[in-house]
């Protein structure tokens, strides 16, 4: 219910804000955007955890990842530079209920929602083709259901960080285009989520690699 509640939250902030602005009706690559994403999605410990050792720990989780995007391209000439938000989820999890997820006491671990807010640069090699850089931020929440041998705990993980990622843009036609992308996020911190319970001065370092492959599609306004 959270995740539907933020999704109509985030576009009723986009159908406020398109009105206002508008494109350049000479540009393939220039205004307000919005689409839908979906690719594959790999998360793995970093280079600091290694516990190649432990035959009942999950080394890496992966699925499908699937969100929506939003964004607004300002056409500087053979240069497009924008800024973009991206909220996704995933069907990423682990497949040893009672193991451990890459040494960080992590048990049964579900994907959560993957917030990201960042800019991106381009060069347009074609009139309808943009190849372009992309980082920012990047919020994620990891589920987590753990057993003591006592107790049972069901905690979210909130973890920050950061993304790079490169892709290709084609236009269909001035108000509709496809892209591909790679991008690749680091998080570094993580913080329990006890709804307010532990504030953000209880974070603690982690060190998770995030690997993507995604494919869009979306409409210009």
């Amino acid at each position: 219910m959270n995740k539907i509640s933020t999704l109509l939250v985030a576009g009723s902030m986009v159908a406020f804000a398109a009105p206002a602005m508008a494109q350049d009706a000479d540009s393939n690559f220039d205004g307000f955007r919005v689409q839908g994403v979906t690719g594959y999605d790999a998360l793995q410990a970093g280079s600091s955890v290694d516990d190649d050792g432990v035959d009942n720990n999950d080394q890496s989780i992966d699925g499908v990842v699937y969100g929506v995007q939003a964004g607004y391209d300002f056409d500087l000439g053979g240069a497009v530079v924008g800024l973009e938000a991206e909220l996704s989820d995933s069907t990423a999890k682990t497949e040893y209920t009672n193991g451990d997820f890459e040494g960080f006491g992590f048990g049964q671990v579900d994907a959560g929602r993957d917030l990201f807010l960042g800019a991106r640069v381009g060069a347009k090699v074609a009139p309808d083709l943009l190849l372009y850089a992309k980082g920012g931020y990047t919020n994620a929440k990891l589920n987590i259901l753990s057993n003591d041998g006592t107790t049972e705990y069901d905690q979210t993980f909130d973890l920050d960080g950061w993304r790079a990622g490169a892709g290709v843009e084609y236009a269909i036609n001035p108000s509709t285009f496809m892209n591909v992308e790679y991008r690749y996020s680091n998080y570094s911190k993580g913080e329990v989520d006890l709804n307010g319970d532990l504030a953000d001065g209880d974070r603690f370092d982690v060190d998770l690699d995030r690997h993507q492959i995604m494919a869009g599609v979306g409409v210009r306004f």
